[in-house]
Order: C-alpha cells, then structure tokens, then sequence
C-alpha cells in the first residue's frame, strides 16, 4: 500500500470525523446560523419584543415563558424530528450537497472573463476602490437576497422540487432548528440559485472596478450579515414579531415567515422572501402581517404527524417525485402554485 494512498485515506477519515462532530460544534463558529451570538439576540430580541407588546408587565415574562420556553414546542415531536435531521444533515453536507455546488466566484471570473473579451479590458476603471466597494455591497445583497427568493419560489412551483420542499413545510411547531428542516436536495437548489445570481452581479462589478475588489471585499457586510442572522433564527420560532404597517412592506419579518409556514388556505404560498419584502410585491406573493393572528402549522392535509422519522423525511420526497413523473394524481400530490390549496 503506497504512502500516498495512506495518506489519502486518513484525509478522508479526517474529513468524515470533522462532519461527524460540526452539528454538535457549529454553535461556536460565526459563519453558522446558529452561532452563539446570533441565538443569544434572537432570544433577546424576542423577550422584549413580547414583553413591549404586552403592556411592559413583569408578568409578561412569565407568559413568554410558559407559551415559548415550555416543551409543548421543544419536546414536540415535530422539535425532536428536526433535532435529528440537523445532525444526519449537518454530516451528510460536505458529501452529499457541496461537492455538486458551483462556487460564486468561479461564475464571476467566468461573467468578468466573457465581458472582457466582448467588451475589451477596462483601461481606466469605472468605479473608484469605495465606490466600487459601496457598489458591491449593495449589489451582492440584492443579488443574493433575490437569488434566495427565486430558489424558494422554484421549490414552490415546481411540481417535482415541491415534493422535496414539502418536507420543510410539515413542521408542527417552529424553532431555530426548523431552519434545517430541509432535504439535500432543496439545499442544493437553495444554494445554487444565489450562487449564480452573485456569481452574475460579481463578475460585472469586477470588470467595472477594473479588478480592485475581489469577492469578499463587501463595505460592512459582516455587519448586515449579523443582523440578518440574528432575524433569521426568529422566523423559525413562534414569537410574533411585526415590523409595523410600512416596513412590513419593504422587509420580511418573523412573522411574515410564520405565516409562510401556517396551513391556513390564505396564507398558503405567501411570504416567499428572506429579507427583502420587495420580491414578493413585485410577484404578488405578499402577505404583510397586521394584528397578531392565531396560526397552526404544517401541510394541512392531515400528513404532517407522519413526517416525524428519518427515513420519510430523506425517502418520502423522493417517492413522491418519483410517482408524480410517473402520473400520480394532483390530490395525492398537489402543486403548490397560488390558485391551489397547498402551502
């Protein structure tokens, strides 16, 4: 057995041991969802907005307590399914889904590339160093942020991607491991779909800025990527927080994405985006929240108890999609578009 192949077998059982343990590590590493900080504000955030919703009484606190700390969410069955697939999922990824992934910055340096020969090299760059970086840093966003929005919307109106989709939405209750309710094959099209509207929007900026700025040179991103991380842990938990009668307009708060994820017929389909409230208006997939309101969650056609194990939750999808391609009926397997009665 030569050196090399030791060699490349004890990386690869590095690489195994290292997937095996990051579920249980990713609360101490910042480029994680659930990153320490990020769960210690949304908790934060959640306990005064709900006690300033409440009259700022101490018995708010209470309340708060009793309706989201209890195990009625963390102890459901639903909870406890995700807690599962987050750990199968969280090893699974760096085989299954990242190897298929094409990288943003390898799209940009093929846009940037193509321009320039189209176009001619730049002699004199377009953008200055900060306008460019100020450029980028708005462009990335509204690149990724409508990248995400196109792959949640392709997921819904696809018949065969609903099949996998559908996985997500037969949460019962909602908690920041909601978020990893969702099957690799969704994950690859959520991941693909930004990486090339970024991968678009980067290789334009880089031939504008005549290649000053590269990939992660974004002015205050990090910034805006705390935040919004802090936010996301809140749309999968069950604390109403609305941003009010304009911002509801311009922003997805938490509770637009738990209307998104309740089995009323009026809210199924709705509230499609991450941040921006922008792309739903424009494709008229918004549902702006008002008064609190009461919501249950799930599919609403009485299969959501049923999700709750590991293998319907990686297999179901996948005979689903396979008996639709083979003519299964529209009532066993419904289509999620606006018209029809599916989340």
């Amino acid at each position: 057995m030569s050196g090399d192949f030791v060699q490349q077998i004890a990386d690869f059982a590095r690489l195994v041991v290292a997937a095996a343990l990051y579920p249980f590590v990713q609360i101490l590493y910042r480029q994680s969802l659930i990153w320490w900080p990020f769960l210690l504000s949304a908790f934060t955030l959640a306990l005064f907005a709900f006690w300033f919703t409440h009259g700022r009484r101490w018995a708010a606190l209470g309340e708060f307590r009793r309706r989201f700390l209890g195990p009625a969410i963390w102890a459901h069955r639903s909870a406890r399914a995700d807690y599962l697939f987050y750990l199968v999922n969280g090893a699974l990824f760096p085989f299954v889904v990242s190897p298929l992934l094409i990288a943003g910055a390898s799209i940009g340096t093929a846009v940037e590339a193509g321009l320039a020969r189209l176009c001619g090299p730049i002699g004199e760059p377009l953008l200055g160093l900060l306008a460019a970086r100020v450029v980028y840093t708005v462009v990335f966003f509204l690149a990724y942020d409508f990248g995400r929005y196109l792959a949640h919307n392709l997921l819904h109106e696809v018949p065969l991607l609903w099949q996998f989709h559908r996985l997500h939405h037969s949460a019962e209750v909602l908690t920041p491991f909601t978020n990893f309710r969702s099957h690799p094959v969704e994950l690859f099209v959520m991941a693909s779909v930004p990486n090339a509207t970024t991968g678009v929007m980067s290789g334009i900026v880089w031939y504008l800025s005549g290649g000053e700025i590269g990939f992660y040179t974004f002015l205050g991103f990090h910034v805006g990527v705390a935040a919004f991380n802090a936010i996301g842990n809140l749309r999968h938990w069950q604390v109403w927080i609305s941003f009010g009668p304009v911002l509801n307009r311009w922003l997805i708060s938490p509770a637009h994405h738990q209307i998104h994820h309740s089995s009323a017929p009026r809210h199924f389909g709705k509230n499609r985006g991450f941040e921006l409230a922008v792309w739903d208006r424009l494709f008229g997939t918004l549902y702006a929240p008002g008064a609190e309101e009461p919501l249950r969650f799930g599919l609403g056609d009485g299969s959501d108890g049923k999700w709750h194990s590991l293998g319907r939750m990686y297999f179901w999808p996948f005979r689903d999609a396979f008996a639709r391609m083979r003519g299964g009926t529209r009532a066993a397997l419904s289509i999620p578009s606006s018209s029809a009665q599916t989340p």
